[in-house]
């Protein structure tokens, strides 16, 4: 089991810059995949951005150049620079990771942490 804690989140103007960090109970196992999905209300949760097995990173269109996914140097935490926030990125940030034991995917997710952007 690995547990996840998401923390960084609160109020900010829009403009402005927060950085997300979840914190591993453990290193998960490679391969995996760490990701932040967000989730507005009223509106199904969405990826944000995921990272493959600490290399290649992966935005949704709505986030790209703004946002930026990264591991710590010992990758048991997990990072999203918020830059350039608008009042549509106000959601709940949730991470998740997925490791591959057996051959199955086993996901873990975190408990969120709220953005909130006025305008």
């Amino acid at each position: 089991q690995v547990q996840l804690v998401e923390s960084g989140g609160g109020l900010v103007q829009a403009g402005g810059s927060l950085r997300l960090s979840c914190a591993a109970s453990r290193t998960i196992f490679s391969p995996n995949v760490m990701s932040w999905y967000r989730q507005a209300p009223g509106k199904q949760r969405e990826l944000v951005a995921a990272l493959i097995s600490g290399g290649t990173a992966n935005y949704a269109d709505s986030v790209k150049g703004r946002f930026t996914i990264s591991t710590g140097p010992a990758k048991n935490t997990l990072y999203l620079q918020l830059n350039s926030l608008k009042p549509e990125d106000t959601a709940v940030y949730y991470c998740k990771g997925t490791e591959w034991r057996g051959g199955l995917p086993h996901d873990y997710w975190g408990q969120g942490t709220q953005v909130t952007v006025s305008s």
